[in-house]
């Protein structure tokens, strides 16, 4: 009778084991995006030198243009003041974004410090706000929060560009 016990008490052990893991992974995929061919949500592997989250200040102009190549073909994006490609999430959904704690470090959010609203260097058809999120107050275009990725390491690089089938960079016709 005794073994009996110890018997099942080992097998709802393991059980809560294995519905703990369960749901880690869960979770775990669920931070940046589905798995897809191309990789994890996180961008296939390559995590780049990221981990780091641009904070521009309140002064001085926060988004620039600059022309990329994004799957063949030249585009007008969005840039950091640094230069580096801006994206957008598709299943972001302002107030509350998706991309936060572990997926901030391979998608940085640009926030802002400081108050007022955010700035680009020349005219945009769109207009830019502050999104105060689980992030900060992040910069959004058309209601849009903007990340940079940390697997793009220099300016006019757009590796982000459909990873996870929800990552885009962001030109200045996103309605």
């Amino acid at each position: 009778m005794i073994q009996r016990k110890l018997s099942i008490s080992n097998v709802s052990r393991r059980a809560w084991c294995i519905i703990l893991m369960l749901a880690t992974l869960v979770l775990f995929l669920a931070a940046c995006g589905s798995t897809t061919s191309s990789g994890s949500g996180y961008g296939g592997g390559k995590y780049g030198s990221g981990g780091t989250t641009p904070t521009a200040s309140s002064t001085g102009s926060l988004i620039k243009i600059a022309t990329a190549t994004v799957n063949g073909t030249s585009q007008t994006i969005l840039t950091n003041a640094q230069g580096l490609t801006l994206y957008y999430r598709t299943s972001d959904v302002p107030p509350s974004t998706v991309c936060s704690g572990g997926c901030a470090g391979a998608w940085p959010p640009l926030v802002m410090s400081g108050s007022g609203v955010p700035t680009s260097a020349t005219s945009l058809s769109g207009k830019l706000t502050v999104v105060a999120d689980a992030n900060g107050n992040q910069v959004a275009y058309n209601g849009h929060p903007l990340y940079t990725y940390s697997g793009d390491t220099g300016p006019g690089q757009t590796t982000g560009e459909g990873v996870g089938g929800v990552w885009h960079v962001c030109t200045p016709s996103l309605t």
